[in-house]
């Protein structure tokens, strides 16, 4: 016993020492690397001395645990600051001393495509046919172009393509040139709003920003007041942009927008670029994209168009015909966040692009529904989601006011608020900015905060500048993606494709603040915003990419390429599947070389009218040819040579589908001699069946027959499965869905 109790305190000590040595050596190992920035050089001070104040600061905050090399570089010529190798308590430490401004990790950054090019595997120096891209025109339907940005300067430009039969409408305060051959615009009932500016000029933004993605040149050094920094550039930045402007201060017109459309096609653009779109999918020929891309897909022209921003919900794509390519938006790697610190210390951490420093000064902060502007007749109902006129300027002016909804920050804004903080759930995969600063928290952190402000009369807090993350989940697709099914033609699978659409770095227009709310007073040339409208362009550049190594395929055969090459993306991220994402995720390289495409001509897209219940008169009429349906119609929408497949059943059919079979025709694009093997992966309880299953060719350009036979059963709503077709270097994929029809 005596032994035993004299050993104790020894093993004890012994043991706590190891655990100091582990901790010691752990500490170490949890260091990471921090820049330490303090500002400007105070005027007269040396290096030496600059140099020493660093040691001295490093030493206060990491005391005994220096080492040699915590110490890793000096800013002291221009601007003052260290990189040391810093735990994330002593950077928090670092933080908080009086000569920082602020400690934050080091990351390795590159000089990119605003990210979304070279997050698709589109790098800078990929293969281009020069010549040829330097005479494709792409034309951009929207809301006009800023000329001077340098994404659109025409340095190195030789004349326009002698194709080009289109004008530019010159004015006081506009002018084209080599790069902008050519720039319209449309107002049909001439009402002009105060800040509209009556030229093909931009004073949106939106039109500069989507160009610029699809066309725009090489932009070193872009980025969004430091933000998403990196080389901005489009798909193809050789080719030329013709800008036909048709939307305004009060929106878009049918009118005008068809208007651009005859003109672009006899203009002579080989791509077209269009993200505008309504609220609910239209009768084929009621919709005027659907007209004006009809008649372009007649003159040789692929159309790309947004699938819309109503997401997540169900049958909310409003862009669906067969004959252009419908394109969904999904995230790249990059994403923002912006922390909030309440008067009681507690953080949290919302989502927004703030650029606004309060430098870390605490604001009163009220709750929206407690602040009513009563004297307007409004009331705490309407006031705590901060709606347009319901806040009492006097009780939110030099305040932070929490509401219960997101919104533009337009309200908080005008009345004169420091910043706002805003929860939801909704769109919480993409950042916006707004005029004031901003950080949307969602519910769980919401309630918390507003807990806080019911728990002291003296609450307050602060919002910081947002940090730029990376989000290891991308590519997802955003949730304010417009979803399928397709409203009006069930048996054709939309959105075709997905692309990058969420934070985009751009060209803007200079007129327009970075909020687009009047008193802002950030005027920017590139900006960062998303939408479908951001990832249209993107597939617009990969068409026009693919077309200048195949300037003689059709808008259909591009449309293919770009489909069977797309990525396959994942449905456990994505729970709409097919319907969110359609084939997939663009391959802009891959797309180059497809082996095999679904190709369709005009009078395929006449067959399919016909089998959707269109009248040979009517399709004359839309044609201008002798087209015919046949008086007995055997045909099936599905018999379009679509590169996915979509069958919809009822409810009571789902439980046993007799076989039901679609018919395509494959065009041999890759090498000249060339054999296929079809493979199939289908969930349980779907039969598919593919006759042919092997396909040979002996020619470029010779095309092969075959058909996809579905049978079986759905077990739930939907089921996806996907066909390749694989001659062992080239693998052509389509989607399969089968699903149940509301």
């Amino acid at each position: 016993m005596e032994s035993r109790s004299f050993l104790l305190p020894w093993l004890l000590l012994h043991c706590l020492t190891f655990s100091l040595l582990i901790c010691l050596t752990a500490s170490q190992d949890n260091r990471q690397t921090y820049i330490v920035y303090m500002g400007n050089k105070p005027q007269g001070q040396d290096q030496a001395s600059t140099s020493s104040l660093h040691m001295s600061m490093l030493r206060q905050v990491v005391g005994s645990n220096m080492g040699p090399k915590s110490l890793l570089r000096n800013y002291m010529r221009s601007f003052r600051g260290f990189v040391a190798k810093l735990t994330k308590e002593e950077a928090q430490v670092m933080a908080g001393m009086k000569d920082v401004v602020s400690v934050f990790p080091n990351q390795k950054r590159q000089l990119h495509t605003t990210r979304s090019w070279d997050f698709m595997g589109f790098s800078q120096v990929v293969q281009r046919a020069t010549t040829v891209e330097s005479n494709t025109i792409i034309g951009i339907i929207d809301t006009g172009i800023w000329p001077e940005s340098d994404s659109f300067n025409d340095e190195g430009f030789a004349t326009p393509p002698t194709k080009w039969k289109g004008t530019c409408q010159v004015s006081t305060n506009f002018t084209c040139n080599n790069k902008i051959i050519g720039a319209r615009y449309y107002k049909t009932d001439k009402r002009f709003g105060p800040d509209d500016l009556t030229s093909p000029r931009d004073e949106n933004g939106h039109g500069s920003h989507t160009a610029s993605t699809a066309a725009g040149n090489s932009v070193s050094k872009a980025s969004l007041l430091g933000y998403a920094s990196g080389t901005a550039r489009g798909g193809v930045p050789s080719a030329r942009i013709a800008a036909y402007k048709v939307c305004w201060s009060d929106g878009c017109d049918d009118a005008d927008i068809l208007a651009a459309f005859d003109d672009a096609i006899a203009d002579g653009v080989d791509i077209l670029s269009v993200s505008i779109g309504g609220s609910a999918a239209l009768e084929y020929f009621n919709d005027p994209i659907a007209i004006g891309t009809f008649h372009a897909m007649r003159n040789g022209i692929l159309t790309s168009v947004s699938a819309g921003n109503s997401g997540p919900s169900p049958s909310t794509i409003s862009n669906i015909a067969p004959w252009f390519l419908s394109v969904a938006a999904s995230t790249i790697d990059r994403n923002f966040s912006t922390k909030v610190q309440l008067g009681n210390n507690e953080i949290y951490e919302g989502i927004s692009i703030n650029t606004f420093d309060l430098q870390n000064v605490m604001y009163p902060l009220i709750y929206g529904g407690d602040a009513a502007n009563t004297a307007g007749g409004f009331t705490s109902a309407r006031s705590r989601f901060c709606l347009e006129g319901s806040l009492d300027r006097n009780l939110v002016k030099g305040k932070i006011v929490l509401c219960d909804a997101a919104s533009s920050g337009r309200e908080p804004f005008n009345d004169g608020a420091t910043g706002a903080l805003m929860r939801g759930q909704s769109r919480r995969d993409s950042a916006s900015s707004f005029p004031l600063p901003v950080s949307y928290v969602d519910l769980n952190d919401g309630s918390k905060i507003f807990f806080y402000i019911n728990s002291t009369r003296n609450a307050t807090a602060t919002i910081f500048k947002s940090t730029q993350d990376k989000d290891t989940l991308a590519p997802y697709v955003a949730s304010f993606s417009s979803r399928g099914p397709n409203s009006i033609t069930s048996d054709i699978l939309k959105p075709d494709i997905s692309a990058p659409g969420v934070n985009i770095l751009a060209a803007w227009s200079l007129v327009n603040p970075v909020s687009s709310i009047k008193g802002d007073t950030r005027f920017v040339p590139y900006n960062i915003i998303s939408g479908t409208s951001m990832a249209c362009p993107h597939v617009t550049g990969i068409a026009a990419y693919v077309k200048t190594f195949h300037p003689t395929w059709s808008p259909s055969a591009i449309k293919s390429a770009i489909m069977t090459t797309a990525a396959p993306m994942s449905s456990s991220k994505n729970p709409d599947a097919e319907f969110a994402y359609g084939s997939g995720h663009v391959n802009p390289v891959k797309a180059l070389s497809p082996g095999l495409v679904y190709d369709a001509e005009p009078i395929d897209y006449v067959k399919f009218l016909c089998a959707h219940g269109y009248s040979t008169r009517l399709l004359r009429l839309v044609t201008g040819d002798n087209s015919s349906c046949p008086i007995i119609n055997n045909g099936n929408v599905w018999d379009l040579n679509y590169p996915s497949f979509a069958l919809s059943v009822s409810a009571i059919e789902s439980r046993n589908i007799r076989s039901r079979v679609f018919k395509r025709v494959m065009t041999n694009v890759g090498s000249p001699s060339s054999t296929y093997k079809a493979s199939v992966t289908a969930p349980v309880g779907l039969q598919i069946q593919v006759n042919p299953s092997v396909l040979s060719f002996t020619s470029l350009g010779q095309k092969q027959s075959f058909t996809v036979t579905v049978a079986g059963a759905i077990n739930g709503n939907s089921m996806s499965a996907s066909l390749v077709w694989d001659d062992g270097v080239h693998q052509v994929r389509s989607p399969i869905v089968v699903y149940v029809a509301a």
